[in-house]
């Protein structure tokens, strides 16, 4: 574990290198994220404010308004950019240097990401989560099951990024046949919002679409653990959405080294 340490290290160190020298990119980018965030609230608020009801599918307009706080953070958390980076490595010929590393060339790209996702966390996610828990106590819910939940959302947190890691690396690796997947990576990133909930709560869905989706990987990555910190899950429910997350990770490893040793036979490098 130490070795891997070592030789993946420089990698972590450079995903917070790339955070710390374009934070006026990423702050302008998560303003953007703000802005859509308070869209979505004053548009959820006007169909409550419409409606005779208090409750929309389960959902009051406090459990709206903090399913959009806690979707905006958990697709900050989880998001993945490996796609993106193989294609345009792919697409200059950079994408060279890093195969003649001597490292796994999945794993080089998970380690960048997760030293800038580490530092996304401690300054945005866990400010917004310890308000989420100060809220939930100060509210009189019992400390036990705060404390609960709370570590069911971390680790489903974590298994959402690593699904859509491996997602968009398996998509990535499409870069070494199409050699560019600049257009194809806005229309998949358009989907996954969708069909993750990231946009809409599944719930709001038809109840055979509801269900059809959330069988679907996609829900994994921002529904579930929303679901989860909004406390719209039941015990059971957690545990079994958490098997649904193990299972789709296990998946979407195994598809994602199928794809790259097809692939391997296919790559050409462009640029000079």
């Amino acid at each position: 574990m130490l070795g891997v340490w070592k030789r993946y290290r420089p990698f972590v160190h450079a995903g917070m290198q790339e955070l710390i020298t374009y934070r006026v990119n990423f702050l302008l980018y998560r303003l953007g994220d703000v802005i859509g965030a308070f869209v979505a609230f004053y548009l959820w608020k006007a169909v409550f404010d419409s409606s005779q009801e208090n409750l929309l599918r389960g959902f009051s307009l406090a459990d709206m308004t903090l399913y959009i706080v806690m979707s905006f953070v958990t697709n900050l958390l989880t998001k993945s950019d490996s796609s993106f980076m193989i294609g345009r490595e792919v697409k200059d010929g950079s994408v060279a240097m890093r195969l003649l590393r001597p490292v796994h060339f999945a794993a080089s790209y998970l380690f960048t990401e997760i030293g800038f996702r580490w530092l996304v966390f401690v300054s945005i996610g866990l400010p917004f989560l310890a308000a989420v828990v100060a809220f939930k106590l100060h509210s009189g819910e019992p400390v036990l099951q705060v404390i609960g939940l709370t570590v069911a959302y971390l680790l489903s947190l974590s298994l959402a990024y690593l699904i859509n890691f491996f997602f968009n690396i398996a998509f990535g690796f499409s870069a070494f046949l199409f050699k560019n997947l600049w257009g194809s990576n806005l229309l998949k990133n358009s989907l996954v919002a969708f069909l993750s909930g990231a946009l809409i709560p599944l719930a709001f869905f038809p109840k055979v679409v509801e269900e059809g989706l959330s069988l679907l990987p996609f829900a994994s990555l921002i529904y579930t653990p929303a679901m989860m910190i909004v406390w719209k899950y039941s015990t059971i429910q957690v545990f079994q959405a958490l098997l649904q997350q193990f299972f789709w990770l296990a998946v979407m490893v195994l598809l994602s080294q199928l794809i790259w040793q097809r692939v391997q036979t296919h790559i050409t490098i462009q640029g000079g």
